[in-house]
């Protein structure tokens, strides 16, 4: 599979963009542990454009993550232009248009899925944002607004011919949100009809790479996105069991990873913005699950504001999962 110039071999697993989740310490983290391509938070076109510090901080990228993609969300022409020309002086690998994002504030106001009500405009978003950048331009999407508006399959066509480079569809639709089970066979629709010929990659409810590989052998896309399922487990890639990837960690492994993470954001930012920054994970991990009543342990991680307080919980929760 392909994007522009990028060769990712064949079935590549992708980590999805996720606000508040994709930070350069977990990515560089699903990058060691077989991520063959990461992006980093979605951002709002219009904070790019004026220059907000904390926006432009999230477009920090470093080379041993790469392939890397920005992804950018908004809901007129010439702010997402305008942000796509910003962005490509950061030089990313692929800018990412996010017209999939379902939570209200992005979506009500017309951006993220709120661009499934008015595909005509999402259309020549994508067409000029493709024409003013030179970077390979990609877009994540849902099957649409809601089971009554299911455009994928016409949509899949129309964002290929403004000359997108990939496309990654999100199988629910907005009104979905994160609920349900997410529908796949349009997605294989989509792959499977003649006129497509961009990498289609896979995205919901892959919760482990035997997932992962079902849905390559079942819907044939040419890759597979994983989200949540990456909260406090970069690790996630690792577990393939082919293509010389190591087939598991240890707890002292995993734990290790963990802390590590921790480290980095602190280092990145400050002491407090770095733990909020790594808690999240922290507390989401599934390596915790076979600790004897750890919802205390969890609200501890959740509220310390001191790096050696955390690594003290850490190391205490080490020592339960070896007994």
């Amino acid at each position: 599979m392909k994007i522009g110039t990028i060769d990712f071999g064949e079935q590549p697993l992708f980590l999805a963009p996720m606000e508040d989740v994709t930070d350069i310490g977990f990515r560089r983290m699903c990058k060691r542990f077989g991520a063959a391509m990461v992006y980093t938070e979605f951002v709002s076109a219009d904070a790019v454009i004026r220059n907000i510090k904390s926006t432009l901080n999230k477009f920090v990228i470093n080379n041993d993550e790469r392939p890397v993609g920005i992804q950018i969300y908004g809901k007129e022409v010439e702010p997402m232009v305008e942000a796509a020309k910003i962005v490509e002086e950061m030089r990313p690998d692929v800018i990412d248009l996010n017209f999939g994002c379902p939570v209200k504030k992005v979506a009500s106001k017309g951006a993220g899925s709120g661009m499934l009500r008015n595909p005509e405009l999402l259309l020549e978003i994508t067409r000029e944002v493709v024409k003013a950048v030179r970077t390979p331009v990609t877009v994540k999407t849902r099957l649409g607004w809601d089971d009554n508006s299911l455009i994928i399959t016409t949509l899949a066509e129309q964002l290929q011919d403004c000359g997108i480079q990939a496309l990654t569809i999100h199988g629910r639709t907005r009104a979905q949100m994160y609920t349900g089970e997410a529908d796949w066979r349009l997605i294989g629709e989509v792959k499977q009809n003649p006129r497509i010929h961009i990498p289609i990659i896979g995205n919901g409810d892959v919760t482990s790479i035997e997932v992962a590989k079902e849905r390559f052998k079942t819907y044939g896309v040419d890759a597979v996105m994983i989200g949540r399922a990456t909260f406090g487990a970069p690790w996630i890639f690792s577990e393939r069991g082919y293509e010389g990837h190591p087939t598991a960690l240890s707890i002292d492994d995993k734990i290790d990873v963990l802390e590590e993470m921790l480290r980095i954001n602190v280092e990145r930012i400050d002491e407090h913005r770095g733990i909020l920054h790594t808690r999240r994970h922290l507390a989401s991990s599934p390596i915790f699950k076979g600790i004897p009543d750890f919802k205390q342990t969890r609200i501890a991680m959740l509220r310390t504001t001191k790096m050696n307080e955390l690594l003290e919980i850490l190391e205490m929760c080490r020592e339960k999962l070896r007994k």
